[in-house]
């Protein structure tokens, strides 16, 4: 197994729960906020850690998934593709990576949606009431929406973070240091963040939809359109500060983790090779 796949992999795992458990709050807040019921029906400030162990269990596999395509994409497309742009070889393997990473993430996001925003729901009555109401093909109600999400996201964000890291290269003669990197990450999630709420609220009102409402049965552009006229157009940006404080504190935790991890199992692998 390729090195920098499984230094990858391992990084991008232990990033990805460290930023889910640590700022689980915050996505539970923004996910009420969203909800159709509204904030305090949805169960207010009360229980914010519900869909902890979905959120918990989703993350390893998802965020390793996400970045072993990721850096498996960049590595291929610089030999096979040396004449493209560096910023579109990323955004290319940013946007792979979430059509890989949401096949595994998207059933954990529904158990855990659910449990965030029904207060009588913990993880595991969450998941037996998708698989009752709807059985297997219930864990992936939203994939499009999600995808209609991440692909925006992480084309803005992962290229956004590498022009920022390169810039800072640049700068100071070197390559940077994991907090630095973290820095930059938090930037770029903060403000792919803002831009992409809109989706965001479209994917959680998708997710949580009873089954056979009108929302499920139209696609994630339709879904902003009837938001929008029956809503008002702010109601597609509810829940923008919590999710840009989550994103950028995420993304600065994520990234710099990530970044940290895979230079230390590289260098481990180095060591152990000589």
């Amino acid at each position: 197994m390729p090195e920098t796949f499984v230094a990858s992999l391992l990084a991008g795992g232990i990033a990805g729960l460290c930023v889910d458990v640590t700022l689980f709050p915050l996505d539970t807040i923004k996910t009420r906020i969203q909800s159709p019921q509204g904030f305090i029906r949805a169960g207010g400030f009360h229980g914010v850690y519900s869909g902890l162990g979905s959120a918990a269990a989703g993350s390893i596999p998802g965020a390793a998934t996400f970045f072993c395509t990721y850096e498996t994409v960049k590595i291929y497309a610089a030999s096979w593709l040396p004449i493209v742009p560096t910023p579109y070889t990323h955004m290319a393997a940013a946007s792979i990576g979430e059509l890989t990473a949401n096949v595994v993430r998207v059933p954990f996001e529904v158990v855990k949606q659910r449990a965030q925003a029904t207060k009588q729901l913990s993880s595991f009555q969450a998941l037996k009431f998708t698989w009752k109401q709807e059985g297997f093909k219930g864990f992936y109600r939203g994939y499009w929406n999600t995808v209609f999400r991440e692909v925006p996201f992480s084309f803005i964000q992962y290229p956004l973070w590498e022009l920022l890291k390169m810039r800072w290269t640049r700068y100071q003669s070197h390559p940077v240091h994991a907090w630095q990197s973290s820095l930059c990450g938090g930037l770029a999630g903060g403000f792919a963040a803002a831009v992409t709420t809109p989706l965001d609220v479209a994917k959680t009102r998708v997710m949580l939809a009873k089954k056979d409402c009108p929302t499920t049965k139209v696609n994630p552009f339709r879904v902003l359109v009837l938001i929008g006229k029956d809503e008002g157009i702010q109601k597609l940006f509810s829940g923008i500060i919590p999710r840009v404080l989550w994103i950028s504190i995420g993304g600065a935790i994520f990234l710099g983790v990530y970044d940290e991890f895979r230079i230390l199992f590289n260098h481990s692998r180095l060591k152990g090779n000589t």
